[in-house]
């Protein structure tokens, strides 16, 4: 080979190995993500819930729009256990009932790194990727990483079903 042709391949396989890297690390640089909570609003998250039990399993499925306009259906009340919670994942919601009746909701993306929460496990909001764990009272920070509350969402029971209301 001449020396224009090897160095045009030098070029080539040098341009082809930084594209190669910077591809590999556009994924890990988006998980590293910010503190991105503009979806959420900063309420105060509480909500009632009515006189009665629901029926499990019943109301709309998640993430639907109320029929009186007044939010966005989550789920039934059945879905929030007293002292636990569950994570509305296509929301981005985590509704909570820390004593009956009293419903709260917090933003389901974690404060220390932007990851989706996973679970609600013995009393506490949990997040799987580096095992924050917050208050289902208050979206407070109680163990791990996380130094920084889970932001408030405004949901109100309506019927059977929990709302995020604007």
């Amino acid at each position: 080979m001449t020396d224009d042709t090897t160095r045009d391949r030098r070029t080539v396989l040098r341009c082809a190995a930084m594209a190669a890297l910077v591809g590999a690390g556009a994924p890990i640089l988006a998980a590293c993500g910010g503190n991105d909570t503009s979806g959420t609003s900063g309420g105060t998250g509480t909500g009632t819930a009515p006189t009665g039990s629901a029926p499990s399993g019943s109301g709309p499925a998640s993430g639907t729009p109320s029929a009186g306009g007044g939010g966005t259906v989550l789920g039934p009340v059945s879905d929030v256990p007293v002292g636990g919670g569950k994570v509305f994942t296509d929301a981005k919601v985590v509704v909570t009932q820390p004593t009956a009746g009293q419903y709260k909701g917090f933003s389901a993306i974690c404060t220390h790194q932007g990851n989706p929460i996973g679970s609600v496990e013995n009393g506490q909001i949990v997040c799987p990727f580096h095992n924050s764990h917050f208050s289902i009272t208050d979206g407070s920070p109680v163990s791990g990483p996380a130094a920084t509350p889970l932001p408030a969402v405004n949901v109100k029971v309506q019927g059977t079903n929990i709302i995020e209301s604007a």
